[in-house]
């Protein structure tokens, strides 16, 4: 892998990491399942206008779009707005990682390897670790198991992406976006309200302060497009392999950067289970060829971004 190679994969990491403080600004002014339907509205209708729906079937393509777009992002950004450290949901979300793992054993009958085995129960252990604490919170559990939902959404929809092969992967993650915007706006009418999201969107604009705007944009353009589109030309050019562990880095940039910007403060106890999740994760998927990441396909194709 090229030097410019390299530091783009870690630009892409950075780019997802600081995700995670761009959605808790945004969640200030935007409920959480209208914020989700516009990160992918925005996205979703120039997909519809100019790019060539990707050929895959139907099933596989609405199976993605709800694991990661309605499940994963939906859930999280519930999860996040219902108090969910944002640096820390970086962390439990990666908890995917050994979900795909057991759900492409118990579903799909994939022999995972001893290494997977030992990572995720490494992971798993982490994640007791973080839990525990949680529960000492009050009202820390909810958002904490919105979080582990959202992971199982990315598991599901990472699975319906494996078995799509898609001819051209950054198309079929552009056409993903199609899918959400319609079932996370039905859910912001249901459950928070049929004007609520429209009245929040309507006073971020005419309000004196721009930064659930700038949030809203980075979300959608740093954070979707710019992201799917270099991580995509990476996979082309180098081996998944080598490619994926760099998205270890999402993690602690977001737990780094929700500390810098938001004032998160983790405990030492969150910050120990947070380190044995991600050394669960690291020796689950490093050095394998096909080892899957939260929003990677193992067959090397684009990993939708936080």
């Amino acid at each position: 892998m090229s030097r410019r190679d390299s530091a783009l994969a870690v630009l892409v990491a950075v780019l997802w990491g600081l995700n995670f403080v761009a959605v808790d600004l945004a969640l200030e002014s935007f409920p959480p399942f209208w914020l989700a339907a516009l990160r992918y509205l925005v996205v979703a209708v120039p997909v519809l206008l100019l790019v060539p729906r990707p050929g895959v079937r139907w099933h596989w393509l609405l199976g993605y779009g709800f694991g990661f777009g309605v499940a994963q992002f939906g859930l999280l950004f519930l999860a996040i707005d219902r108090g969910m450290p944002a640096g820390l949901s970086s962390v439990v979300l990666q908890m995917g990682v050994p979900m795909v793992i057991a759900l492409g054993a118990v579903l799909l009958g994939e022999q995972p390897t001893g290494r997977a085995v030992a990572g995720g129960g490494l992971a798993v252990a982490g994640l007791a670790i973080i839990g525990w604490e949680r529960l000492e919170g009050p009202g820390a559990l909810v958002p904490f198991g919105l979080t582990l939902l959202a992971a199982l959404g990315w598991a599901l929809g990472s699975l319906s992406s494996r078995l799509a092969q898609p001819d051209s992967p950054l198309r079929f993650a552009l056409w993903m976006t199609v899918v959400p915007p319609v079932p996370l706006l039905l859910l912001s009418m249901v459950m928070e309200g049929p004007r609520t999201g429209w009245d929040a969107t309507v006073a971020a604009v005419r309000g004196p302060d721009v930064a659930p705007l700038l949030a809203l944009l980075y979300i959608v353009l740093l954070g979707t497009v710019v992201s799917a589109a270099l991580w995509s030309a990476l996979l082309k050019t180098n081996p998944a392999g080598t490619v994926a562990p760099f998205s270890m880095l999402v993690p602690v940039v977001g737990m780094c950067a929700a500390w810098i910007a938001l004032g998160e403060r983790s405990s030492q106890v969150s910050v120990v289970g947070a380190g044995v999740v991600l050394l669960g994760v690291a020796v689950a998927t490093v050095g394998r060829a096909a080892a899957p990441r939260p929003g990677l396909r193992t067959d090397a194709s684009v990993r939708d971004t936080r």
